[in-house]
């Protein structure tokens, strides 16, 4: 996951709605089924949807009162912690 891209994704869902990123989400799981895709480009898609689904949650904090800057760290930091436990 990339911070810059999940806070980017965040002001996207701000700007427009986050019905945008839930159906790009279907589509590129939709996609991960394709069974001629290589390794790399299920690689790519896997982590366009990581990032898709971290400025969802970043975007829930915020609407319920977190502050951007706090959302994104916070989030981080139990994406982190998950990945050293």
């Amino acid at each position: 996951m990339k911070l810059p891209v999940i806070k980017h994704l965040t002001q996207f869902i701000e700007d427009n709605d986050e019905d945008y990123i839930v159906e790009t989400l279907e589509t590129l799981e939709a996609l991960t089924e394709v069974p001629s895709l290589k390794d790399e480009e299920l690689d790519v898609i896997g982590e366009l949807i990581s990032n898709m689904y971290g400025a969802l949650e970043v975007h829930k904090m915020i609407k319920d009162g977190t502050s951007q800057k706090e959302a994104l760290n916070s989030f981080m930091k139990r994406v982190l912690g998950s990945i050293d436990n």
